[in-house]
């Protein structure tokens, strides 16, 4: 297995510039393929994500020219469902392409098998495959109810105007629900309606769907966070020109690593307007004893005039940068309690189990719980040295973990390249601020 060894780090300073967002780069990618007209996307995230999600839009019949820059693209959109009616889909471990394109292939009429990765066939996918076959579609599981592969067929007879959807396990469930509907809200002369019947989980993804919804023509009418009514009649149009936001989970390290380490560090390409709830996560810094500056495109982190102070917080509504303050917790005074995070267990790995482990390698005193994680630093504060830190084929896992070696110590990253499912640059940009 390959590795990477980070040397002790002192101090950070400098500017970092985000990569696009994943959440909103496969959004706009399935919005602009689905719309009318074509939709220049500026600042696409270069990844593994986006790749499969490009991929399988030109394998169902999407026209898709990448421009001179390397990160914008110009789709051409398809007006509707897809023109291909059968296809076989590999889609790796991107549940941001494989849950809303279950949905959207769902109502284009076709025959299509959708696969991925072991760990993609060990996600759930029941409640959303449950959603969709009670208003009409014919879903299968190829192998274990509940989880991918699936066998997609044509919808059966008269399609529901109603549909219901568990959003306790997972939001995109929602998401792919929400982008894919209005393919049939266009076809009635009546709303649908989707039926949240569970309490729903990391809303604010919720409202980069809607937003970008909105961007493309289509008013959601949302009734707290139980009931989203789409209009009849409605359809995607392309808003021809769509600049992807930089990746305010991504950011999470960084400013992470400003408080941590002193800084300041400047992240560019999210700022005080972005849609992404993940910015919030300069808030939870603040609160752990860091100073925080925002501008219109940039948020910059440096370490306030006190010691880090322990947090009990409920960041059910951002796990992923959640997983930045299980790190952080190591270098601050107390006990950090992060709470409401049972969707971390469905992720790329299970993350609860994940962390404990590997923040125990580093001297940590860890405890997990169904969705929970509970983390006290080292009795003396120093971290153990020369900690090998597995990943799990988790992208988020290797980055996170690249922060310990703030705590002075040599940190073994056992296989770096997981960080291309996001941000393939991650160690050189951070090593860009490192002193």
């Amino acid at each position: 297995m390959r590795y990477l060894d980070l040397a002790p780090v002192k101090s950070v300073a400098g500017t970092v510039t985000l990569p696009g967002s994943k959440s909103i780069s496969n959004r706009t990618l399935l919005l602009a393929a689905l719309a009318q007209g074509d939709t220049l996307v500026r600042g696409l995230l270069e990844s593994d994500d986006t790749d499969v999600m490009l991929a399988a839009l030109m394998k169902l019949g999407v026209g898709i020219e990448p421009q001179d820059t390397g990160r914008d693209v110009l789709v051409h959109g398809v007006n509707g469902p897809f023109p291909v009616k059968q296809a076989d889909l590999h889609l790796g471990n991107a549940g941001t392409a494989f849950r809303p394109l279950t949905a959207a292939l769902a109502l284009s009429g076709g025959q299509y098998r959708l696969s991925g990765v072991a760990r993609m066939h060990e996600r759930p996918i029941g409640d959303l495959v449950e959603a969709l076959n009670g208003a009409g579609a014919d879903i299968r599981y190829a192998v274990n109810a509940g989880y991918p592969p699936l066998d997609i067929l044509p919808a059966r007879g008269d399609a529901e105007a109603e549909v219901s959807v568990r959003g306790d396990v997972s939001s995109q469930f929602l998401t792919a629900l929400l982008m894919a509907l209005p393919l049939r809200a266009r076809e009635r002369a009546a709303p649908v309606v989707i039926h949240v019947t569970s309490e729903l989980i990391s809303r604010p993804y919720i409202d980069i769907t809607l937003n970008l919804m909105q961007r493309f023509g289509v008013e959601v009418m949302r009734e707290g966070w139980e009931q989203f009514r789409i209009p009849a009649r409605q359809f995607y149009r392309s808003p021809g020109t769509i600049q992807v936001e930089g990746d305010a989970s991504a950011a999470s390290y960084f400013l992470a690593a400003g408080v941590i380490g002193g800084g300041p560090v400047r992240v560019e390409g999210v700022g005080r307007g972005s849609i992404q709830g993940d910015v919030r996560f300069a808030e939870v810094l603040e609160q752990l004893g860091g100073k925080i500056v925002y501008g219109d495109n940039w948020i910059e982190a440096s370490r306030g005039s006190g010691k880090l102070r322990a947090l009990d917080v409920d960041l059910n509504h951002i796990p992923d940068a959640a997983m930045t303050l299980a790190v952080a917790a190591l270098f601050a005074e107390g006990t950090t309690t992060i709470r409401n995070i049972a969707s971390w267990r469905v992720k790329e790995t299970d993350r609860i189990k994940a962390m404990t482990n590997e923040l125990r390698k580093l001297g940590a005193h860890a405890e997990e719980g169904a969705d929970y994680i509970r983390i006290t630093p080292p009795a003396d504060a120093r971290l153990m040295p020369n900690a090998a830190i597995d990943t799990y084929d988790d992208h988020r896992m290797a980055m996170c973990f690249a922060l310990a070696a703030l705590g002075g110590v040599t940190v073994r990253i056992n296989d770096p390249d997981c960080v291309n499912k996001t941000f393939p640059r991650y160690f050189s940009a951070l090593a860009s601020i490192s002193c």
